[in-house]
């Protein structure tokens, strides 16, 4: 019972620090937070390597699962928003033939 309590405290903490982060911090925290996923994801492969029943197996194997595709997901995210604060190229033009530069 007391792990419901625990989870309810964490989703409420998370969901108030996060909506209270400025915008210009999301990049840095989706860095940080690709790293927990990091860290999550190997946590998760560790647990299935010592699965021993078949419900933990099922279990340890959708963890390494989801924790892979979300720290992948964070990571496009994170590419994305770099890109768009980085300068965009202006297209060069091509010369005419015959003309010096």
């Amino acid at each position: 019972m007391e792990y419901i309590y625990i989870f309810m405290l964490a989703a409420f903490v998370g969901y108030e620090v996060i909506s209270r982060v400025p915008v210009i911090l999301h990049t840095p925290l989706m860095s940080g937070s690709n790293f927990v996923h990091g860290v999550v994801l190997v946590g998760s492969m560790f647990a299935l390597a010592n699965a021993t029943q078949p419900l933990e197996l099922i279990l340890g194997f959708l963890a390494v699962l989801l924790g892979a595709a979300n720290a992948a997901g964070g990571y496009v995210v994170t590419e994305r928003m770099l890109g768009m604060f980085s300068a965009k190229k202006k297209p060069v033009e091509a010369k005419p033939a015959g003309e010096e530069a």
